[in-house]
């Protein structure tokens, strides 16, 4: 999906997909740290959680993070940690307050990865562009903050914001990356949701060759929109 705001046009490919609700996987980190730094658990960006000793698969990981640094290495140990002290009660009134997904919760530190709470597309593209737009019921400085950690490429020509997300339903890998482009202070909201039932491919390029692709092929980039 993708939604250039500006000329308030709207490309969709697989209509009937970008209504159908997945887990939202990694993509809850921006919901997360909303809620986080709203309610004062998270104090700011810089603020470390520190490591709780558990060696895992990515390396990134394994020591002490910054909330900035624990974003963009989307390390799902310490938003687990950062829900656990929000409360499930807490979480649920902010999911249900702003209508995400179907707002249910299972386990507060699992629920957006085991497919309990689950998005559409079409419900992302929405939840960012209303971030960008500080349109959601938080206060301006923790919108701020979150578009601050989303921000990953910064060129003359283009601002590039997103989070990434990857999960599992089943023999099903679910790939997400939602977020907006940035040109002239013109933005474009977009939703990539891919799945795979082949567990050798490597979803994380895979994803965002196929989102950097598209905004090519559409004119970004350079600039010009």
């Amino acid at each position: 999906m993708l939604f250039n705001n500006s000329q308030g046009t709207f490309k969709v490919y697989n209509l009937e997909r970008s209504q159908q609700r997945f887990l939202p996987a990694s993509t809850f980190k921006i919901f997360n740290a909303l809620v986080g730094l709203e309610t004062g658990v998270i104090k700011d960006t810089s603020y470390v959680i520190p490591w709780d000793g558990v060696t895992r698969d990515m390396p990134e990981w394994n020591h002490d993070l910054s909330m900035q640094q624990a974003f963009r290495v989307s390390a799902v140990p310490y938003f687990q940690e950062v829900a656990r002290r929000i409360t499930k009660p807490v979480m649920q009134h902010w999911l249900d307050t702003i209508k995400f997904g179907n707002m249910k919760i299972s386990r507060i530190d699992t629920f957006w990865l085991d497919n309990s709470l689950q998005v559409s597309p079409d419900e992302e593209l929405g939840f960012v562009k209303k971030l960008y737009f500080d349109q959601l019921p938080f206060h301006k400085v923790t919108m701020q903050n979150v578009r601050q950690v989303m921000l990953m490429e910064k060129k003359p020509t283009y601002e590039l914001s997103y989070k990434t997300g990857m999960g599992f339903s089943g023999p099903k890998t679910i790939g997400w990356i939602t977020g907006w482009i940035e040109e002239n202070g013109h933005p474009s909201f977009f939703v990539l949701n891919i799945e795979t039932e082949n567990k050798s491919l490597d979803m994380r390029t895979v994803r965002m060759n196929i989102l950097r692709n598209i905004l090519a092929d559409a004119g970004y980039f350079k600039g010009m929109k």
